[in-house]
């Protein structure tokens, strides 16, 4: 979709209208609290919707600190984790990773943020009363880190009622410059997951790169974000994000993922449970944040363990590579 759709949508629903992304301008400003017939339709339309001032800067400098905590292995050690030396600074240990998956298992403020009142509002709005997160990413991006390449979160996380929503917590501004994310309004709408293939462009990290699908780089708008601010995005969405170009500081941000709690989860890495096939397999790795549990007689399976994603500045595959590529080429 067009920015100048957008823009005729944003006023047709007497939203805050957009820039003109066709003409280089950014957005002056998104959406607030709470959610409405008029919000709820733009992300139908649009696959995704940005909320201003979800956190206050307390609650974003709080998540800047237990960052460097997780980083300095404050919560614990996880695959991936490098010693630190005497007296590095906080940036010399942050600068270390991109990206740690499941934070909120090791750090009880990540788990709290699985249910922000903000993030709880809208999520309860798009997807249903009761809602359950089976994921957290920590991404920490500072400068020359790469981006992530065009995806759908619905191809790592399968669900079967097409409810899976991302929760995007901006921890700083996040600009074109350092690597803010970009999508394509509307590529959701077609229910079509796209194949993911493997690259060797090196601006993106290890993850895959979708392809096939009918749109090009020229249908993508940035979503320039404050911090404290956080997007809320459908699962089959297409988006991608670059790497950070500025000279210096970080794009932080703390990723969730949601999906209804009526529906099964068949995410399963390696092998489908004893006795389970597709059609009845449901990872039970959850955390409730809306109603209620469907499915409490299944319990909580701890199934999924916090480590650190490759970024491939050593190659792909090993995560301690990131390290040595780094002091190498600081």
């Amino acid at each position: 979709m067009a920015a100048t759709s957008l823009n005729a949508l944003a006023e047709a629903q007497q939203l805050r209208p957009f820039a003109s992304w066709a003409d280089g301008g950014r957005p002056s400003g998104w959406f607030h609290l709470p959610m409405d017939d008029a919000k709820r339709a733009f992300y139908k339309e649009n696959g995704f919707i940005v909320i201003e001032d979800a956190l206050t800067p307390d609650e974003v400098q709080a998540l800047h600190d237990e960052t460097a905590a997780i980083c300095r292995a404050e919560r614990g050690t996880i695959p991936g984790f490098v010693e630190g030396k005497p007296g590095e600074s906080d940036d010399d240990v942050m600068r270390r990773y991109l990206c740690i998956h499941f934070p909120h298992k090791i750090s009880p403020l990540m788990e709290k943020a699985l249910s922000l009142p903000s993030m709880v509002d809208v999520l309860t709005s798009v997807i249903g009363p009761n809602v359950k997160c089976m994921q957290s990413m920590l991404f920490i991006k500072s400068a020359k880190k790469p981006g992530q390449a065009w995806h759908q979160d619905e191809y790592y996380i399968p669900t079967r009622d097409r409810t899976l929503t991302g929760g995007w917590i901006a921890l700083d501004d996040a600009t074109v410059e350092n690597g803010c994310l970009w999508v394509i309004p509307g590529s959701h709408r077609r229910g079509i997951l796209y194949d993911m293939f493997m690259h060797e462009d090196r601006r993106f990290d290890c993850s895959g790169e979708a392809r096939g699908y009918p749109w090009t780089d020229d249908d993508a708008v940035p979503v320039e974000v404050k911090a404290g601010s956080i997007v809320f995005f459908n699962g089959y969405l297409l988006h991608r994000s670059l790497p950070n170009y500025a000279t210096g500081g970080y794009r932080r941000a703390l990723v969730n993922h949601y999906m209804s709690a009526e529906s099964y989860l068949p995410w399963f890495w390696d092998k489908l449970p004893e006795g389970k096939g597709a059609s009845n397999a449901d990872c039970r790795d959850i955390v409730m944040v809306a109603g209620e549990d469907p499915y409490p007689h299944k319990g909580i399976d701890q199934r999924h363990g916090p480590h650190v994603r490759p970024s491939g500045e050593g190659g792909c595959g090993n995560a301690n590579r990131n390290t040595e590529a780094l002091e190498k080429n600081p």
